[in-house]
């Protein structure tokens, strides 16, 4: 398939395999009125930044009205906005904003399911006969031989705890795959499904909205038998249960319901969540544009390197091989190869530890260059781009001296509750575990105040923010990086311009690993339809490296690197190089 050609059964062109997409988190973005949350004013103001760094697409993650249990992926109505973000008619000037720079702007779809504020549960919990009872999954209690009342069934949620909550009313149980106030939404309703079309987004999609980010998109199909899961964890009721809730039976049948209902009729782009899919050729399915469901997803294998292994013990720290990154690497950007799929490029965003205080150092003397590194390795990688908030200049974690009072997320709260509980009973250094990993990986790196200025706060608020502002805004903001032209700021511009210029390669060309074992340094070559070659060479290290291609590059053009004083056959530390053909 040409990497121009029109999707099968659309007639409009795949603009968005071109485009550079940036995720705001609006809680932390700008915020207008000083009341220490984002709004939407506030992103409106720096539309013109996001033009002059070369972005595409806005992504916003979600405005919707809520009672931010869950930092808004809990919703209580689709079709308002969270006060303090603002209005929808603020989103209708966004949106104007973005298109008058041809730009585009892209929400959040978080349909798996709402919150218990939301209308629909309201009454749906009301009474067994309410006509919305079946729009949520609602089940009876069970019972052990002691006669204890017990849940439907034995699933551990993603933020930790029962997947199932007791409701007094009605005397059953619910659903909720995240938090208890989260409940998942039943889509083998034909009814709830079209409210959720009409209401999540056809209400969005004609006021001018360019697309979706859609939230846990292989979640909607449940085992609706709901057996129990296999007990891997004797000492505990809760069993993680993943593979019992991820792409289920009817789940390529809703995804194209809604690409055939909705989404055909309009010049929009998709970019799924899935989790838990590691075979491309299921991936295929979502992703095929002969398949019409979705334009691309995100795949999570880099995400979770250093993160421990299941769902239970997601915040126990691993060790990681660099080896491990290209095979993932590499699996991912060979997949589009002979098919009609697309991927994505990215290794930040709203529910992950920065990328770089993750995968290279953000260690004063490393600092800069490793962010400028992993903006080469991530700029040159085929697929549509996606560039987290702050990311462009250098933000990394929260001090690890914060103590867990810093943190706000729930799921590392739960997570952190939950290992008090067994560091007092059954394993007692579990919780030193679980704040190592948090220090590493929790979701609060990301939802930091962006960092403008040298002024408190970082300039993001003149009152009191919502969440601490990073210890290191003087050093690292915006203000600073555009008055730079070293700086991380003025790179990131650079090789986002570098990368349209040479779009046939970057974004579309074919990706190949050399010195695959080497656990030092990532290299590979991307080869463009016209026989162009560049050879990308990362120095994943805080040490000095051999450059093992050193002889190959002779015979090639530097078209752009990190440092200024390179040694021809040696990678310094965190050192990034790519090279073309004459």
């Amino acid at each position: 398939m040409s990497p121009h050609s029109v999707k099968t059964g659309q007639s409009t062109a795949t603009w968005w395999k071109d485009a550079t997409v940036y995720q705001v988190y609006p809680a932390s973005f700008k915020d207008s009125d000083g009341d220490g949350w984002g709004d939407i004013p506030g992103i409106i103001s720096k539309v013109d930044y996001l033009n002059d760094l070369g972005v595409d697409v806005v992504w916003l993650s979600p405005m919707f009205d809520s009672p931010q249990e869950d930092m808004g992926y809990d919703i209580s109505d689709y079709e308002a906005v969270y006060p303090r973000y603002g209005t929808v008619e603020d989103i209708d000037v966004l949106v104007r904003a973005c298109h008058d720079r041809g730009m585009k702007l892209i929400l959040d779809l978080v349909v798996n399911h709402t919150s218990t504020e939301h209308e629909w549960f309201k009454e749906s919990r009301s009474s067994k006969t309410n006509p919305k009872r079946d729009w949520y999954f609602w089940r009876p209690p069970r019972y052990d031989e002691h006669g204890k009342r017990l849940p439907p069934t034995n699933y551990r949620s993603y933020f930790a705890d029962s997947a199932w909550t007791w409701d007094e009313t009605t005397q059953e149980y619910y659903l909720h795959l995240y938090a208890e106030s989260q409940p998942d939404l039943n889509w083998e309703n034909e009814e709830t499904r079209n409210a959720i079309y009409d209401s999540a987004m056809r209400f969005w999609l004609d006021r001018g909205v360019d697309g979706f980010r859609v939230d846990t998109v292989n979640k909607y199909s449940k085992h609706v038998d709901f057996p129990d899961a296999p007990i891997v964890d004797p000492s505990n009721f809760i069993q993680p249960a993943t593979h019992l809730y991820c792409n289920g039976p009817r789940i390529h049948e809703f995804i194209r319901e809604m690409h055939d209902k909705v989404l055909s009729n309009y010049d929009v782009f998709t970019v799924g969540e899935l989790s838990l899919t590691p075979d491309p050729k299921h991936v295929l399915k979502y992703v095929g544009a002969s398949e019409k469901q979705l334009d691309m997803v995100f795949q999570f294998d880099m995400i979770h390197l250093g993160m421990g292994h299941g769902l239970e013990d997601k915040y126990e720290p691993t060790e990681w091989k660099l080896s491990e990154m290209k095979q993932i690497i590499s699996k991912w950007q060979k997949f589009i190869e002979g098919n009609d799929g697309w991927t994505t490029a990215f290794c930040e965003n709203h529910d992950n530890g920065r990328a770089i205080s993750r995968f290279a150092s953000d260690e004063p003397e490393f600092w800069q260059a490793s962010a400028k590194m992993l903006t080469i390795f991530i700029v040159t990688l085929t697929g549509t781009l996606f560039l987290y908030q702050g990311q462009e200049i250098g933000m990394i974690n929260m001090p690890s001296e914060w103590p867990i009072d810093e943190y706000k997320d729930i799921e590392a709260l739960n997570y952190y509750k939950e290992a008090e509980r067994l560091s007092n009973s059954s394993d007692p250094t579990r919780k030193g575990r679980i704040m190592q990993g948090l220090r590493k990986m929790a979701r609060d790196h990301a939802r930091l105040p962006m960092q403008w200025d040298s002024t408190p706060n970082g300039g993001f608020t003149t009152g009191i923010p919502w969440m601490r502002t990073h210890d290191k805004y003087k050093e690292i903001n915006v203000e600073v990086e555009e008055k730079d032209p070293k700086s991380v700021l003025s790179f990131w511009k650079q090789l986002l311009a570098l990368r349209k210029d040479y779009r046939d390669l970057f974004i579309y060309g074919v990706f190949d690993l050399v010195d695959p074992e080497n656990e030092d340094t990532f290299m590979y070559t991307k080869l463009s339809t016209d026989d162009q070659v560049a050879l990308v060479a990362l120095n994943f290290s805080a040490d000095p490296k051999p450059f093992t291609a050193f002889e190959r590059s002779k015979k090639m053009k530097l078209l752009v690197g990190n440092y200024y004083d390179s040694e021809p056959e040696t990678l310094q530390p965190f050192e990034g190089r790519v090279y073309l053909n004459f």
